[in-house]
């Protein structure tokens, strides 16, 4: 592929707007848009109340014309209706052939009150005899002469050039005799003026409002996105060092950026444990490991030299080899089962468990399992009593609390089991009477891979993580564990979860609990009761865990 067609196939970068522009442009259009909608109603609306008012003028003009001829029962002359309209003004000679013609009679003032309305600039009053020839014409009229029986007020034209015409016949008063029409045009210059300015302020509105939106909008954008700058400062540190501390600060502005941030730290934060438990767990299995993998390596060299040759050392060199072998199968196995332990609130947050069941399940278990060891259970729950926590998890912090009692037990080999609980928390106690744990340990024994006694508890099999793995499931599962220990006289570890409150949650755990009851009375054979609480259950299964 040619560096031709690469930069055919290589779109062009769109161009990129601000978000505190698109804010601007968008809250400029729309207020735009609104004053636009609202200016069209008002300029709708008072150009309307204008015309109507041009209207009632010329109606008003037509029946003033109408009232004061009205009285002339023998007919309109020339002179009754100058002597009519104008009173006090001279009849003033025509200066045109038609004009002399017709008679008519041009005035430019009116001085009767009652004449008022006829005087102003924009209205042309005609007057015509019943045959259609003018008798009066107060200015010059455009329109032509048109007969009409009743009286009407119409709009020619369109735009700038509309008029308003009023057309009506004259009766006389006496006989109601027909004597004469009037037309009132009005060229609406008044109006049209009007209408314009009220246009060119609308304009000049609208481009303030879009300007001052615009302005509002993309510094409003500013002030309210500013958070948004820690926000991306904080991305980059981040993505510059995954290992750093920085976080977004306290934003004081309770709202949405507000909530953003604090759920980015939420998850920077478990980022940050998921990273740690990463490099925790590398650290430690290489570390342990380098132990079991020199020790085989070590045999492996020896055979290899002279060692496969003497049946003796091959023997011992394989049963070695194998040992550890199965000590890093168990390691591993304990190493994902605190990895997994780390991460509950993810898989199992809505499993819940029947505590005082699984507590004697597990009192029964070991029971049989050492016969050599006298166990006594202590149980002041007197209903079943419901935590959220999954069975299989329980069972493991159980089991891991119970062999450490058996592991580090001396000569006096006694267990003690309690169950009880208060308002808020349920309480197991797991008590041995074994060598103990001096106050220097007491803080590090959930440490990782920490043993008191290094030497005896490699001997027994131990690798140093059970108890770390039992407080990352109490913990998880929003419990607390503890240990109180006197060297010599063995120790108490107890361990508190929460009761479920839940309603639904309860009632889901209690009808399974229910479900299970049926199916195993269904299963027994006949003659063959269920194990009561105080009676031995079935034997603890293998749990899918190496302890």
């Amino acid at each position: 592929m040619t560096d031709a067609d690469t930069n055919q196939v290589t779109p062009k970068p769109r161009r990129r707007w601000s978000l505190k522009w698109k804010w601007a442009l968008g809250t400029a259009i729309g207020s735009a848009l609104i004053f636009i909608c609202f200016s069209l109603l008002v300029y709708k609306s008072f150009t309307n109340l204008l015309l109507r008012q041009e209207q009632r003028n010329v109606a008003s003009a037509v029946t003033t014309v109408q009232q004061s001829l009205r009285t002339e029962s023998k007919g309109l002359t020339i002179k009754s209706v100058a002597a009519k309209l104008q009173p006090e003004a001279s009849v003033e000679p025509a200066t045109t052939m038609s004009e002399r013609k017709h008679g008519v009679l041009q005035s430019k003032i009116f001085s009767d009150s009652d004449l008022t309305a006829l005087s102003r600039t924009n209205l042309a009053v005609t007057v015509y005899d019943p045959h259609g020839n003018t008798l009066y014409l107060s200015r010059k009229d455009a329109h032509e002469f048109s007969k009409n029986k009743t009286r009407q007020v119409v709009v020619i034209g369109r735009g700038s050039d509309a008029e308003l015409v009023g057309r009506a016949p004259i009766y006389a008063a006496s006989n109601h005799r027909l004597i004469g029409y009037t037309q009132v045009t009005d060229n609406l210059a008044e109006y049209h003026s009007t209408t314009q300015n009220l246009i060119w302020i609308f304009i000049v509105m609208t481009m303030i409002t879009i300007f001052g939106a615009t302005l509002l909008g993309y510094f409003l954008a500013a002030f309210l996105l500013r958070p948004m700058r820690k926000i991306k400062q904080t991305i980059n540190a981040v993505n510059d060092d995954p290992q750093t501390d920085s976080r977004v600060p306290d934003l004081k502005r309770n709202d949405e950026l507000s909530d953003l941030a604090v759920v980015f730290n939420d998850m920077l934060d478990q980022m940050q444990r998921y990273i740690n438990q990463q490099q925790q767990f590398v650290e430690d299995v290489s570390h342990e490991l380098r132990t079991p993998v020199a020790i085989i390596q070590g045999h492996m060299e020896l055979l290899n030299r002279w060692g496969k040759d003497d049946p003796q050392v091959l023997s011992e060199s394989l049963a070695a080899s194998l040992s550890e072998t199965k000590r890093m199968q168990s390691l591993v196995q304990e190493m994902l089962d605190l990895s997994r332990a780390e991460q509950l609130e993810i898989n199992f947050s809505h499993e819940t468990s029947d505590v005082q069941k699984l507590v004697t399940q597990a009192f029964n278990d070991f029971t049989m399992i050492h016969p050599d060891f006298h166990f006594t259970f202590d149980d002041d729950v007197k209903k079943p009593v419901y935590a959220q926590i999954y069975r299989n998890h329980l069972e493991q912090i159980l089991i891991i609390l119970l062999d450490n009692a058996v592991k580090y037990s001396t000569r006096r080999k006694e267990i003690h089991l309690s169950l009880s609980t208060d308002y808020r928390y349920i309480e197991v106690a797991v008590q041995d009477f074994g060598e103990g744990i001096s106050k220097d340990n007491l803080d590090r024994v959930f440490n990782r891979f920490y043993r008191v006694d290094k030497a005896r508890s490699r001997d027994k099999g131990g690798n140093g993580l059970g108890l770390s793995i039992a407080q990352r499931l109490v913990e998880g599962y929003h419990g607390h564990i503890s240990v109180e220990s006197v060297v010599g006289q063995g120790s108490i570890f107890r361990f508190q979860l929460p009761i479920l409150r839940d309603a639904k949650l309860l009632a889901k755990a209690e009808a399974e609990t229910n479900d299970v009851e049926k199916i195993a009375k269904s299963e027994l054979p006949a003659g063959i009761r269920p194990a009561t609480r105080d009676e031995d259950e079935a034997p603890l299964d293998d749990h899918e865990h190496d302890h």
